[in-house]
């Protein structure tokens, strides 16, 4: 799966994923998406950004957790 919206540059954000080189972290907008705000709202908030941003931004996010192994706990 490629990714042509998010680029990672050592001399950018500390080398943060970012979205096509812009100063925007990827975490940035998927933490906007988590905290139940809309695409459309997204775009007003962040103007550089286009609607493919964030899905690519999502989908991201989604390779990068299935890439790893992350502590949870168990529920109850």
């Amino acid at each position: 799966m490629g990714f042509t919206r998010v680029t990672v540059d050592p001399a950018q954000m500390g080398g943060m994923p970012c979205i096509r080189g812009l100063r925007i972290p990827v975490a940035t907008v998927v933490s906007m998406v988590a905290d139940g705000m809309t695409v459309e709202e997204i775009l007003t908030e962040l103007p550089s950004l286009e609607a493919n941003d964030v899905v690519e931004a999502l989908r991201y996010a989604a390779e990068a957790v299935r890439e790893r192994e992350l502590p949870l706990r168990r529920g109850a």
